[in-house]
């Protein structure tokens, strides 16, 4: 397509999820869920044409040079299609929220006055790499009674058609519009900034992806923007802490998964108890490659370990996101440089404590800056999936509107109703 065709394909696409964000904002909460039910059948039917259709891109990015944590975004395994079906059965079954009326009072007037939820409308999504996001959007959009388009990138385009066209079948099956939730065909780059410059057919924008892909998107987009830039957490082993706990958390959070936004990138160890944690850490560290970028203190402590692969820190280190098997481990006073140090320099997405101290857990929770705060609980929770909110759209590190997880409620909003029975005002 040349760039007159995309600016009338994206507006053709804008045009038809507006009228499709209509008839999803009337429908009954029956039919969004027996779509939702429908698609959950779809996946796990066609599984295996999923996963074929997803080999062909995974084999392309290897060959086109992609690093190793966007090859392992871009994998649809069983486990995915099945945790993504899992997240749409969830979703159908939670309350519907669309119309509710919350803090109807009396006023002195007579008139009472409330706010109803209602949907936002049509909301546009670009990521990249994770097919996955296509139904976890998807399905979000169609529980909220939204209409939604979305753009993935070049590298998942396969995967994310073959998707989209069960969406696409569920909701006709349904009773529900196709157009409901749109799929951008082409990956030509110029259909986003199309598509994040068209406040007459799109309310929100939701980046999901790399820091380039959300800065472009926040400098250049003409409509909201929900987003985060990067994924720097960190846990924090306070003192008293239960060592075997604080072990299986520092462990847990860096090395189930490298590759997500939710993995810890920074450790944080209190200086009473470093001597008898980091040798533990850092074993189960140097048994599985993770590199240790250190402060001189931990540096000194962590020289002891056998096979240990560690490097001096730089103050680059303690802002970097690696999404890789390596860490940055600092010894603090406690938790007073604790929550200073991940105010200044995390990205407050997630940051965690471990620890004995109702106290301290209580100060982490209230003074640390992030969007999920976790006390004796693994970064790699903060997740819509792990929430109980049947998927996310993304992760906000935006505070207004939604922040954290942006689930069912994120894709709403609020509106004032008053409800009278002839007041006039005097």
């Amino acid at each position: 397509m040349n760039a007159l065709n995309i600016a009338e394909y994206t507006q053709t696409l804008g045009l038809q999820a507006r009228h499709a964000s209509a008839l999803m904002a009337r429908s009954d909460a029956a039919t969004r869920n027996r779509a939702l039910r429908a698609l959950a059948a779809l996946l796990r039917a066609n599984g295996a044409s999923l996963q074929q259709e997803n080999a062909g891109d995974v084999e392309r990015g290897v060959a086109a040079g992609l690093a190793a944590p966007m090859i392992d975004r871009l994998k649809l395994t069983p486990r995915i299609i099945e945790t993504v079906a899992q997240g749409c059965e969830q979703l159908a079954a939670m309350p519907d929220i669309i119309g509710e009326i919350t803090s109807l009072r009396q006023q002195p007037s007579g008139i009472r006055v409330g706010q109803m939820r209602v949907p936002i409308g049509v909301f546009g999504m670009i990521f990249e790499s994770r097919p996955n996001v296509t139904i976890e959007a998807a399905s979000l959009s169609i529980k909220s009674g939204n209409a939604c388009i979305l753009r993935g990138g070049s590298e998942a385009i396969e995967s994310n058609k073959a998707l989209a066209r069960l969406v696409q079948q569920a909701l006709v099956d349904s009773g529900l519009p196709a157009q409901a939730v749109q799929l951008v065909q082409t990956t030509d780059r110029e259909a986003v900034g199309q598509l994040i410059a068209m406040p007459q057919f799109v309310d929100v924008i939701i980046p999901r992806g790399g820091k380039g892909l959300i800065e472009r998107v926040s400098r250049e987009a003409r409509v909201p923007v929900i987003k985060h830039l990067d994924g720097n957490c960190h846990v924090y082993v306070d003192d008293p802490t239960d060592l075997q706990m604080a072990v299986n958390i520092a462990d847990n959070s860096k090395t189930q998964k490298y590759s997500p936004c939710n993995a810890s990138e920074g450790l944080l160890v209190a200086r009473s108890v470093a001597a008898q944690f980091l040798p533990k850490i850092g074993a189960v560290y140097a048994a599985k490659g993770v590199e240790m970028r250190c402060d001189a203190q931990a540096l000194a402590i962590l020289s002891a370990v056998s096979g240990a692969h560690l490097m001096a820190a730089t103050e680059q280190d303690w802002s970097e996101e690696y999404l890789a098997p390596i860490i940055s481990v600092k010894v603090v006073e406690g938790i007073d440089e604790a929550i200073a140090h991940i105010n200044r320099y995390s990205s407050h997405h997630t940051d965690a404590i471990v620890t004995r101290d109702h106290g301290h857990a209580q100060r982490f929770l209230r003074e640390v800056d992030s969007a999920s705060v976790m006390v004796n609980a693994s970064t790699r929770f903060a997740d819509g999936f792990e929430y109980g909110l049947g998927a996310e759209i993304g992760i906000s590190t935006d505070k207004f509107h939604a922040r954290g997880p942006v689930g069912m409620e994120g894709l709403t909003s609020l509106k004032w109703v008053v409800l009278g029975r002839g007041e006039v005002r005097s």
